[in-house]
């Protein structure tokens, strides 16, 4: 028995940072020249409130000294909110989340930078490379906050379409990368030189939602408050703005979102003033063909205006840089909160799971304010590492070798349970926690690995038990070139040796509809599984029904010493339903036999109580003349069901598993159930008789009352773009088969909607042969394609 004790699981401003943190430590970790600001650094780990301000409006908008006073002032007023600032600039050729104040010194005084250079997305690796310093523009900002986590960037203008850019083509880099970038840019519109109508539209055509902070829809124009232009939405609070950025969170959506906030009210007065120095400037540009510098005619034509309005412009442009930095500061903080407010129930739900000691009780956990969950998956979850070398020639000469090496999330209960939350979070919001994943991690890089990227999946995660000195499970494999397997490591013993009694705590304090277990599972686990359940009575009011995924040949009979145990207590079956390939049918039946199942009087009268005879196998012989595919003929037709037995040993299992789903790869599924008593007389089974045409047999007992059906379901068509990935297709048809359970546990009572269930597994199955990862994101949408 796996003696299991657990140390504090990680805090809620832990949970937090994890996300944040992963594309940020993925870019040191292949050694990007990036520094963060140790206080940044410190708000972004503990789940603290921040603020990305560029840096381009230091270096080349406004003269020094005012440069310096303002920088100062937006990060003093960002303080203000309770939120910190991220002054984000490149130094030298590294880039800087986060400046010290000799640095922002640096950067404000022209004497020192006028070499300093203007950071748009084409110019950072240049620039990295030739060690300059450089001011980040509004769409290299967008970068590094992301990069970052940072979720709320202040500004003072965005870029857009140039005036005469249907012409030009003059376009700024800044409207791109609101489509990428997950963060809320605060500004005051966009730069009044620039054509504000065209770049609503342009917005419009990128998707990137734009949002009028402020009374009313008018979009402002930079100098004023109205352009004669008005935003599609808008809101008034910072927290309604922060719903809006943490909600394209909960998504999963890339994009950003652009916030115009109008100029104080006290600088409104001079704006029209201001515009019109902007036309002026705007026309000496052209005059002069300064409009052909590119990049250069932002800042030329701010500094004109400056000359026009003889500095007038340049408190206008500080004041409504100061006003976006204390709106980005309210709006991030009342992020953070959502952000925590999400957090700490997730880190509830973990915590709810730490509390199991040494003897593999818990302590409290059925008062623990936790979701109901339908449906339990207990088995393994594990990362899986992928090698596969650029030529099979290398292999063999006991070094290393070049070649791709790949990890992911894997095992066959992860996989399950992944695949049947994804189907049934397409039924609605209300599946979203329905499904919960048991199974031990380890507290080492993987066990860590594995519980975020569960949450950042959307799942449940109360269910992972994290193992102190436990080595999470990994399965390394290395293929050949071509993608056969060459050589496996497997390390599994972290599941292999869990205690049952641990599954049990969440089984008992749960009472889910559905409790599947995969043969990763010890024997001595199963039995506890199996037995405590039937003891404890959650099987005797069919509350609880159970589904047994054998996972391989090997492992296959694992489940049989518990349906051994457990025989004679039950008049039907002890398990509900398997999942078995053709392999691993053959497998049980074999070792049935070896464990004298088969000769067991409750066997035998089992099977006697079907009455099967004459007329069954001249139906099941005609069954078997037809072909397996309704498409490819060269696939054969259905003689495997007699000529290997496939028939005989399904219904020799009966007694042991009520509902018999076998995987036949390209040959479709094929589903064997025998219904007994209420069930039997209940559903529409009791007036069908067989039917070749629709693939299937169904016998009548004269003497027990029950129904023994054996239907054949031809495997889908793949879409022309092929098969891509095979690993996780038999695992996808079992959770999303499992989804179709919870919303109906009768759905195999009568045949047509057994013929939809079976429809939507085997479409999960397909969607994942055609995805590269084990389960397809797809499945996620699996109900709106099905009713399509």
């Amino acid at each position: 028995m796996l003696r299991a004790s657990f140390r504090g699981t990680f805090t809620n401003r832990r949970l937090i940072s994890l996300r944040k943190a992963s594309s940020l430590s993925a870019a040191r970790e292949r050694g990007a020249p990036l520094d963060v600001h140790p206080e940044v650094e410190d708000a972004l780990a503990t789940g603290k409130p921040v603020v990305a301000l560029e840096s381009t409006i230091i270096t080349h908008g406004m003269p020094y000294p005012t440069s310096l006073q303002m920088a100062q002032s937006v990060e003093k007023i960002v303080r203000s909110t309770g939120s910190i600032p991220a002054t984000i600039a490149v130094i030298e050729g590294r880039i800087k989340i986060g400046l010290h104040p000799a640095e922002l010194e640096r950067l404000a005084d022209q004497r020192s930078t006028s070499n300093a250079v203007k950071l748009s997305r084409r110019d950072i690796a240049t620039a990295i490379a030739l060690k300059k310093d450089g001011g980040t523009t509004c769409c290299s900002t967008l970068i590094f906050a992301a990069l970052a986590g940072i979720k709320v960037f202040a500004t003072g203008g965005l870029g857009g379409v140039h005036r005469g850019g249907e012409n030009t083509m003059d376009v700024s880099a800044d409207l791109h990368e609101l489509t990428r970038c997950p963060v809320g840019l605060v500004s005051a519109g966009v730069k009044s030189i620039l054509d504000i109508r065209r770049t609503l539209e342009y917005l419009e055509t990128l998707g990137v939602p734009v949002i009028s902070y402020a009374e009313t829809h008018d979009f402002p124009a930079f100098y004023t408050g109205r352009s004669g232009l008005e935003s599609p939405w808008r809101v008034n609070d910072p927290r309604t703005a922060a719903h809006i950025l943490h909600t394209h969170w909960q998504l999963g959506m890339s994009n950003g979102a652009l916030f115009a906030v109008p100029i104080p009210a006290e600088y409104e007065a001079v704006g029209s003033a201001l515009q019109e120095a902007v036309e002026q400037a705007v026309r000496e540009s052209e005059e002069q063909n300064i409009s052909n510098l590119g990049k250069a005619v932002t800042p030329w034509l701010l500094n004109r205006v400056g000359e026009l309005t003889q500095g007038k412009s340049l408190a206008s442009n500080v004041a409504l840089v100061e006003n976006t930095a204390l709106v980005g500061g309210q709006i991030a903080v009342e992020y953070a909160k959502l952000a925590g407010d999400k957090h700490d129930q997730d880190a509830d739900e973990f915590h709810s799971a730490s509390g199991v000691t040494s003897s593999g009780t818990t302590d409290d956990l059925k008062e623990q304010p936790l979701p109901n969950a339908s449906l339990i998956v207990v088995g393994c979850a594990a990362v899986d590492i992928t090698s596969q070398p650029l030529t099979d020639s290398d292999l063999g000469h006991q070094s290393t070798f070049p070649g791709k090496v790949s990890m992911s999330l894997g095992g066959v209960g992860r996989n399950i349970a992944e695949a049947a939350h994804r189907v049934l979070s397409s039924y609605g919001s209300e599946f979203s926690a329905a499904t919960l994943l048991v199974s031990p991690v380890g507290d080492d890089s993987f066990g860590r690995l594995l519980s975020e990227e569960t949450r950042m999946l959307g799942m449940r995660t109360d269910g992972l038990i994290p193992v102190h000195g436990g080595r999470s499970s990994v399965c390394s494999l290395l293929l050949e070139r071509s993608g056969g397997l060459r050589a496996g490591v497997a390390d599994m013993d972290l599941v292999r040796d869990m205690d049952g009694h641990m599954a049990r705590e969440f089984i008992l304090a749960y009472k889910p509809k559905l409790l599947a277990v995969d043969g990763n599972l010890s024997p001595d686990t199963l039995k506890v599984l199996v037995s405590e359940c039937l003891r404890s009575g959650i099987d005797a009011t069919d509350n609880t029904s159970k589904f047994s995924e054998p996972t391989s040949v090997v492992k296959s009979a694992s489940i049989l010493p518990a349906v051994a145990d457990n025989f004679n207590q039950l008049a039907c079956a002890p398990i509900a339903f398997a999942s078995p390939n053709l392999l691993e049918l053959a497998h049980l039946y074999q070792q049935a036999q070896l464990l004298d199942l088969t000769s067991h009087d409750r066997w035998w009268q089992v099977l006697d109580g079907l009455g099967l005879g004459l007329k069954f196998r001249t139906d099941l012989d005609l069954l078997s003349r037809k072909n397996a595919s309704n498409y490819d003929t060269s696939r054969g037709n259905l003689a495997f069901l007699v000529e290997k037995g496939v028939a005989q040993m399904a219904i020799n299992l009966l007694p042991f598993f009520r509902h018999l789903v076998i995987k036949c790869g390209d040959l479709g599924v094929i589903v064997v159930m025998r219904l007994t008593g209420d069930h039997a007389a209940e559903s529409s089974w009791s007036t069908e008789s067989t039917n070749h045409h629709r693939r299937f047999v169904v016998s009548h007992s004269s003497t027990s009352g029950d129904i023994v059906i054996l239907q054949h379901f031809p495997a889908m068509q793949p879409q022309s773009d092929g098969l891509v990935n095979t690993t996780g297709a038999g695992d996808s048809l079992v959770g999303a088969l499992l989804a179709a359970l919870v919303q109906s546990p009768k759905a195999f009572h009568s045949a047509t909607s057994l013929q939809r269930t079976i429809d939507i597994a085997q479409h999960a199955a397909l969607l994942s042969l055609q995805s590269p990862l084990a389960v397809s994101p797809l499945l996620s949408s699996l109900n709106e394609q099905i009713s399509h």
